[in-house]
């Protein structure tokens, strides 16, 4: 069984509780949180026993942005590189480039968008840098009146990363990204909510119960490949140029998910009962996807 320092990884029902655990550093970033919740995000995208994924962090704090006082480079960085954008295209998964220049929060939010499963995240508490970017990957995000969310990267010097600047412009616009990131404020949740960043501001006891009501929506009487695939089309298929590329890959998928689940589908349907879906997201993705879900 695989056990990990900086998360707990707790399955029930279907939904999987993945917890940022370092409560006594509010669950602040290190590079082994990076590591882990990568390889957390990659099982649970495989298990089929993991139907949807709820994140949330441990004690008062979501995630307080990365742990500034680790000794060293905090960024896991080899300062003695100096990468080229030549070296980010053509070497992105050498060794060295991986370990010494990706950004660890990067390398987390593309393991949750090439996770096949929903994602949501239950803000419970502090939410600022990296505990705000890593949310942005995640499907829905419901807020504790307890949050504060911070896109402070400007008060350190530095500039959004986690993939952010493809996120959050396509969550809250163009405008209010930028507003965010210039004046690196600390939100509320009320505020976050108005900026359209959060779906719901709940009470604290009723975060995760809302969470899992809301993961239960979206897995019970569904087929896990249709689920998987349709997130990634949504994902993948909004930042085409041109709506032909959605309808080759459309295509596809309604082809391949019609030869099975979407026959038992339909007869369930006529049949006026409950489906009885067959098809796993682990071993029956359409021949496609692995090219195309690079």
């Amino acid at each position: 069984m695989t056990t990990y320092n900086t998360l707990d990884y707790t399955v029930a029902d279907g939904i999987l509780t993945l917890t940022l655990n370092r409560p006594e550093q509010m669950n602040s970033f290190t590079v082994e949180m990076a590591n882990e919740l990568v390889a957390a995000f990659e099982r649970a995208s495989e298990e089929d026993a993991v139907r949807a994924i709820v994140v949330t962090g441990a004690g008062k704090a979501f995630c307080a942005g990365m742990d500034l006082t680790k000794p060293g480079n905090v960024f896991g960085l080899a300062e003695d590189l100096r990468p080229s954008l030549q070296d980010m295209n053509e070497r992105l998964d050498d060794p060295a480039i991986h370990e010494g220049v990706r950004d660890t929060g990067g390398r987390v939010t593309l393991a949750i968008f090439n996770c096949k499963k929903p994602v949501i995240a239950a803000i419970n508490g502090a939410a600022v840098g990296i505990g705000a970017t890593m949310t942005l990957a995640m499907d829905v995000r419901l807020a504790s009146e307890k949050a504060r969310i911070g896109f402070v990267f400007g008060k350190i010097g530095i500039v959004p990363e986690a993939c952010s600047s493809w996120f959050l412009p396509r969550i809250v616009g163009i405008s209010q990204a930028l507003e965010w990131c210039y004046s690196a404020d600390i939100l509320s949740a009320e505020e976050a909510k108005a900026g359209g960043l959060v779906k719901a501001v709940l009470a604290p006891d009723q975060l995760l119960p809302e969470a899992y009501k809301l993961a239960r929506k979206f897995v019970e009487g569904r087929s896990p490949v249709a689920v998987a695939l349709a997130r990634q089309m949504l994902y993948r298929n909004s930042a085409q140029a041109h709506p032909i590329e959605a309808h080759r890959v459309d295509s596809l998928a309604v082809f391949y998910t019609s030869l099975k689940d979407g026959k038992e589908g339909v007869q369930s349907f006529l049949e006026k009962r409950a489906p009885e879906f067959s098809a796993q997201a682990s071993s029956d993705m359409p021949p496609f996807y692995s090219d195309w879900a690079r």
